[in-house]
């Protein structure tokens, strides 16, 4: 029968130990031997072994032994043993022990006197205890602490026993004066729990009347102080007042321990605003203070926490928040960022993005290898930053365009990004853009970053010299015509080489790729890898151009990204140009560059030909460059740019859709009172005090002390384990909580007869695993017992939870009755919570990610979009794609999905669906993860869904 223990010992059970044997080495006089023959005979009984003749040898051979290692393995040994019999009676020979006890007790070695005290704080056995009590409390007033502090603990464990309020009736009385009179950190603060749980007025008495010495107080103390204060509140919360000025008074304690304990725990009891400013400015205090990553993590989460409730006091801490973006770690950096970025107001915006600015020149200059994330993630904050701040955009963008050519690709794609919105949205700043992007433009050695800087010069060149610099920019980054030579051989064949060299590490993988829209294409490595250095080549240039380069490596995607620019600046060109003279010559300059990548595209030169697409595109330019008609120049020139605004519009319409969601409002009914803050009875209270009450007022007229009935939800979790037609009856409350799964077990004995060693055995299948072994119990006729079993969760996949009840009958003891239960299957829904992630870190992921799990489309809804609706509801996950881009009917829809578990773990669901002739929906669901378990389980879930709506 499994039992209880406060002791675990590991024990190989390959070689188990012989009773006789141990016997042996006990009765013997070797010490060692008798050492070793102890530690074996306690490991056999913690595993489950009786050994019923081996506690006499131990008496009389073991008892009198003066070792005291000997001495402290009795304890142990006696710790473990039955001490009772099937009647719960103490047994006979248990008298025995109390003598060497009491010995012990008055023993002249205090480790002997130590051990023995603490051997009895384990001891439920009042018979046992009660003749040690008056020796106990001698031991109270011993010369050594370490004494003294164990003493305590066993009157505080003596006093709790059922009826040890009438074995030691005047205990509270002692250790009160005990408290009074003692020196000892440890002892002290032992007495005072033992205040704290046996007599709680003494205690709230002794912390009054030594109110103005509490912060001379020890740590340990000092911290059961703070568990004290919140037992009290939480059960007077009228009292708070005078307990929230001890809790102030402890910020200022040495204990760094202590400080954090205090700011929890006056957040818990006050929304007093003086009270969030002392724990907010305590919490940044720690942040820099403590070296400990794992530290600052905790303090920023719980800053994170007091953020939520308590913006406006925060809102003013934000400078001190920040200072945290010191520490050299990627997550704590990530956020602070993030919680400092909620914190943003009109006040605030110029420090903020003034610190963010000295980040960002910092990353320049330091070595630290992972500065290019850390800069992008700074570049995305500044961003935020400026769109909701328009006019800091001013003071930032010039810097961050010296990042433009940066070597870490997302960085400089964010870059150009953020350029790209702020010059749409402050056209003050037009012309100081355009001028140093086409001055920085060369120094870009990225394709991606290349094509957006191309659009956003065709676009925005709008005056003459703005027109002509932005060609000349062009043409310059292009190099000299044409692209390759076949007349000298040797030259074209150095070429053919240089080409082949750069686009080894360009072109050498080619894979799908997820594309903004849900659709998949085939993307080169060199789209989202910085270029490689330009390669030096024979011919009139002595080093390539970074359009020239990309070029060369076959990107003609960018090639007819600059074919669509210079049409575009040649159209406007001839709007601000009056010779007709230079118009022609641009146009065909412009001309030949186009004919040139065509030629180039079609030659045997590079190993891949241009795809049709970018040879489409660049036909079309060279047709209206040769035929301009003015339906087609409006579409050029204006319609491109409205598709954008329109873009950034709906993009700042959704952010503050998102904003008001997350706003959580609370309305206070027509009928409620209003406390007026002046006209409230000030007498004998302090201003943190009245704070306290206006808040508390507050807080329960807007209802946020009500709290929302969860029974019908409760109800929904319960699950039945066995048949009401089975002897035994069960069922299972089950509470999920991110690690932990706890099953609330409940059994009836549905019989006439007693049930014996009743046992729930569970086992489980999937990461999950069980925390306890478990237990045997007795159940009388119709009675029933609560049975906790916890369950540890270590990765996001659906588990089964299996197993039966075994019992045995009162009146067949030898023949046991198991009854199989029905299985607990654990939803990923529990583990799954909506997230969001930029475009470009959805198709990193998806590219990254090897597990895929394709689901077909089996519904008989027929619309696009309700089918959508259903597949976000069933998998508990965020649609990416925005709702513009899911308008229309045209009979196709693809959109991404993204969650995240509560173990960090990234799910992301590609839905691709087609409506067919007969109405029906056709189709995939793609999932993809880093972790097998995910991508099998929501697959599972969704397939399951998707028919359970036939």
């Amino acid at each position: 029968m499994e039992k209880s223990c406060s002791l675990i010992v590991h024990f190989d059970k390959g070689t188990p130990a012989l009773a006789t044997e141990i016997k042996e080495a006990l009765e013997g006089n070797d010490i060692p031997s008798k050492i070793e023959a102890l530690k074996k005979a306690i490991m056999l009984l913690l595993n489950g072994e009786t050994i019923p003749q081996l506690f006499i040898t131990v008496i009389r051979y073991v008892l009198t032994c003066d070792d005291h290692t000997v001495q402290k393995l009795l304890l142990l040994y006696l710790e473990i043993t039955d001490k009772t019999d099937s009647r719960g009676k103490v047994l006979p020979e248990m008298i025995l022990i109390c003598q060497n006890l009491r010995n012990n007790l008055q023993s002249p070695n205090e480790f002997i006197r130590g051990v023995t005290l603490r051997f009895l704080c384990r001891i439920n056995e009042s018979e046992i205890v009660e003749p040690l009590i008056p020796s106990i409390l001698s031991n109270l007033e011993h010369r050594h602490p370490f004494v003294r502090r164990n003493a305590v603990l066993a009157v505080m464990s003596v006093y709790k026993l059922p009826h040890g309020d009438q074995l030691l009736d005047s205990a509270p009385e002692i250790i009160e004066k005990f408290l009074a009179s003692e020196q000892d950190a440890s002892s002290k603060r032992n007495a005072f729990l033992m205040l704290f749980s046996c007599a709680q007025d003494r205690a709230v008495n002794y912390l009054f009347m030594n109110i103005d010495r509490i912060i001379d107080w020890g740590e340990q103390l000092q911290m059961v102080v703070l568990e004290l204060i919140k037992k009290v509140c939480r059960n007077n919360k009228n009292e708070k007042g005078k307990y929230i000025k001890i809790i102030i008074a402890l910020l200022s304690a040495n204990s760094t321990a202590v400080v954090y304990e205090c700011a929890g725990t006056l957040v818990s009891l006050s929304s007093a605003p003086t009270a969030i400013k002392a724990a907010a400015s305590t919490y940044c205090q720690l942040l820099l203070s403590q070296s400990d990553n794992n530290v600052k993590l905790i303090v920023l989460d719980r800053l994170n926490e007091l953020k939520k409730d308590n913006r406006e006091i925060m809102v003013d801490m934000v400078m001190d928040v920040l200072r945290a973006l010191s520490t050299p770690n990627h997550d704590i950096r990530r956020k602070t960022i993030d919680i400092a970025l909620e914190l943003i107001t009109p006040k605030n915006i110029d420090q903020v993005v003034m610190m963010l600015k000295k980040e960002v020149v910092k990353t320049q200059s330091g070595e630290h290898e992972k500065n290019g994330e850390y800069r992008q993630m700074l570049v995305q904050a500044i961003h935020t930053c400026a769109i909701k701040f328009p006019e800091v955009a001013s003071t930032v963008v010039h810097l961050l365009m010296d990042f433009l050519g940066d070597t870490n690709v997302a960085s400089a794609m964010d870059v150009v990004v953020f350029v790209r919105e702020i010059i749409e949205t402050n056209p003050k700043l037009r012309v100081s853009i355009i001028t140093r992007l086409l001055d920085t433009f060369y120094q870009i050695r990225a394709a991606r970053v290349c094509s957006c800087a191309l659009w956003i010069i065709g676009e925005y060149c709008l005056s003459l010299s703005e027109v002509e610099s932005g060609i000349a920019t062009i043409k310059q980054c292009l190099g000299d015509l044409p692209f390759y030579t076949i007349s000298e051989d040797g030259e074209g064949q150095e070429t053919s080489k240089a080409v082949q060299q750069v686009n080894a590490t360009t072109v050498s993988s080619r894979r799908p790729a997820i594309l903004a829209d849900g659709t998949y294409a085939t993307q080169s490595a060199a789209l989202e890898t910085a270029m490689s250095p330009p390669t030096l080549v024979q011919g009139s240039l002595s080093s390539i151009g970074n359009l020239r380069s990309l070029i060369l490596s076959g990107d003609f995607f960018l090639g007819a990204v600059v074919a669509c620019t210079l049409t575009k600046l040649i159209l406007r060109l001839e709007e601000v140009q009056t010779s007709k003279a230079e118009v022609n010559k641009a146009t065909s300059q412009s001309l030949l560059i186009m004919v040139s990548m065509l030629q180039l595209g079609q030659s045997s030169v590079l190993p891949h030909p241009i795809d049709n697409d970018s040879h489409d595109r660049i036909v079309l330019c060279i047709r209206l460059l040769c035929n301009t008609g003015d339906e087609i120049r409006k579409i050029w020139l204006e319609s491109c740019r409205q598709s954008f605004v329109k873009m950034l519009a709906d993009k700042q319409r959704r952010e503050t859709e998102e904003i008001k969601a997350k706003a959580q409002i609370s309305n206070a009914q027509p009928d409620d009172l209003i406390d007026f803050y002046h006209l409230k009875s000030r007498k004998g209270m302090s201003q943190l005090e009245l704070e306290d009450e206006v808040q508390d007022d507050l807080k329960r007229a807007t209802g946020e002390f009500t709290k929302d009935a969860d029974d019908a939800n409760k109800l929904n979790r319960i699950l039945q384990l066995t048949g009401f037609s089975d002897p035994v009856y069960a069922e299972a409350y089950v509470t999920v909580h991110h690690y932990d799964i706890v099953l609330d077990v409940t059994v009836i004995n549905r019989t006439k007869e007693t049930l014996q060693n009743l046992c729930l055995e569970l086992a489980t299948m999937g990461d999950l695993k069980l925390v306890e072994r478990p237990q045997n119990y007795t159940l009388a006729p119709e009675s029933s017992k609560q049975i906790k079993a916890n369950i540890k969760v270590s990765s996001t996949e659906t588990g089964v939870i299996f197993g039966n009840i075994v019992y045995e009958t009162s009146s067949n003891v030898l023949e046991r009755t198991v009854i199989v239960l029905n299985d607990i299957h654990i939803d990923i829904m529990d583990y799954i919570a909506p997230a969001s992630c930029a475009d470009v870190a959805f198709r990193t992921m998806w590219a990254e990610f090897e597990w895929e799990n394709k689901v077909a489309v089996n519904t008989v809804l027929q619309d696009e979009r309700e089918f959508l609706g259903h597949i976000i509801k069933s998998t508990n996950m965020k649609c990416l794609t925005p709702p513009s881009a899911l308008e229309g009917e045209c009979g196709f829809l693809a959109a991404n999905l993204y969650a995240k578990s509560v173990f960090g773990e990234d799910a992301l669901v590609n839905v691709s669906i087609e409506k067919q002739s007969d109405g029906k929906l056709s189709g995939y669901i793609r999932i993809r993860s880093k972790t097998q378990g995910i991508a099998l389980s929501l697959g599972d879930k969704i397939t399951l869904k998707q028919k359970g709506t036939a």
